[in-house]
């Protein structure tokens, strides 16, 4: 027996030699209507598929096949009990791309990159509350709630808008000097903000408190997730050079290079500051953890396929990877030097970026629905009025 999700699908494929078919229709209707297997997750339900095939060489008796589609369909229950649950969609108006998502806590709210501007969302409502406008190519926004400040990063016109956090209105455009400001961190040990250009191998840094850019850092590839431990040190994701490079946040100096092999392309980055532990995801499917204090490998898991941002959740020591394939990869953390995948939860197609409200513990993924690539474009075109956020919550 075989099962192999495609998002709201599930195609089974199950082996019956002539003599029992008729028999394994009949157990499988009734473990389905019988068992534990949660009835939302019975194929039928799910339009799924099941193919019958007939095959008169394999399994001689009844009771030894029987006994395998037991232990098939008890593990796909397991599947169906998933630790995470959709709990909402929330449809945003605009066409175009987007990229990171943020939550600022403080006011509930979410932030969206989408194409030209960044949607607010009132996250107890789950509607539009606001827009951040004219930022063009937008990639991610970043918070200072000591000084009551929001940044974009707008990649297309090489800049950063700073806004007010509580009214939302634009406070300045700062022109930066480094290439497509893409990733975005505020620290708050430094007051300073830091952008990773993606095309031109540097880190700007900004001084939060007087909205000027103060140093560019170069680096040795092209940047980009980054995070801070609040401490004095930034991290930051190099993902043409499968690396980690680590900043001083008051020098402003690069004080440490880590390989992250055998991790390639690195991308979503996410720190856990008690244990010190680095998690950073790759474009090979994997999921590396270093110690964050030396730069060790501790290990590696699998992940998704598309990965582009990562999150940890002290709250219940859990490491989230976004994969664009469509899925959520959920790594528990058993101890600092143990972790295991707890589940691959599906989500949809192109849901890569994450954000995470570490009060309620609700992950939010943007995505949209997509149409098809013309011969010779990268990526499909978005098909209009379809961007949404997720929001994924604990199945309790």
């Amino acid at each position: 027996m075989q099962g192999s999700p495609h998002g709201d699908h599930a195609v089974i494929t199950i082996l019956f030699p002539r003599r029992v078919a008729t028999d394994g229709i009949i157990f499988l209707k009734y473990f389905f209507l019988h068992s534990s297997f949660p009835k939302s997750n019975i194929p039928t339900e799910l339009n799924a598929t099941f193919k019958l095939k007939l095959n008169r060489s394999i399994m001689k008796k009844r009771v030894l096949f029987l006994s395998m589609i037991v232990m098939s369909i008890s593990t796909l229950g397991i599947y169906g009990q998933s630790h995470y649950k959709i709990v909402n969609k929330i449809s945003l108006p605009g066409d175009g791309f987007w990229d990171y998502i943020s939550v600022d806590e403080m006011h509930g709210r979410i932030f969206a990159s989408h194409a030209s501007m960044v949607q607010v969302v009132d996250i107890k409502t789950g509607k539009l509350c606001g827009v951040i406008p004219d930022t063009k190519g937008v990639h991610g926004a970043a918070f200072a709630p000591d000084l009551n400040k929001g940044f974009t990063s707008n990649g297309r016109d090489s800049s950063v808008t700073v806004f007010n956090l509580t009214t939302l209105e634009v406070i300045k455009k700062i022109k930066v000097t480094g290439q497509n400001p893409d990733a975005i961190l505020y620290d708050g040990f430094s007051k300073r903000v830091f952008t990773g250009n993606g095309r031109s191998a540097s880190l700007s840094v900004i001084d939060a408190v007087n909205d000027k850019e103060i140093k560019i850092i170069p680096l040795d590839g092209k940047p980009e997730a980054i995070v801070t431990d609040g401490k004095g040190k930034i991290y930051v994701n190099i993902e043409d050079k499968n690396s980690i490079e680590v900043i001083d946040a008051s020098s402003l100096q690069v004080i440490s290079h880590w390989s992250i092999s055998p991790g390639e392309e690195p991308s979503g980055l996410a720190l856990d500051n008690i244990n010190h532990r680095l998690f950073t995801v790759c474009g090979n499917k994997m999921m590396i953890i270093l110690d964050a204090t030396t730069g060790r490998v501790v290990t590696s898991l699998p992940i998704g396929e598309g990965c582009d941002g990562a999150t940890f959740d002290p709250g219940n020591n859990r490491v989230y990877s976004s994969n664009g394939e469509g899925s959520l990869t959920v790594v528990q953390m058993v101890n600092a030097n143990s972790f295991k995948v707890l589940e691959t939860f599906p989500t949809q197609r192109g849901a890569r970026t994450i954000a995470l409200d570490l009060a309620s513990h609700h992950i939010y993924l943007p995505t949209a629905e997509f149409g098809t690539a013309a011969a010779g474009d990268r990526r499909p075109p978005v098909k209009p009025g379809s961007f949404v956020v997720l929001d994924v919550a604990l199945n309790q």
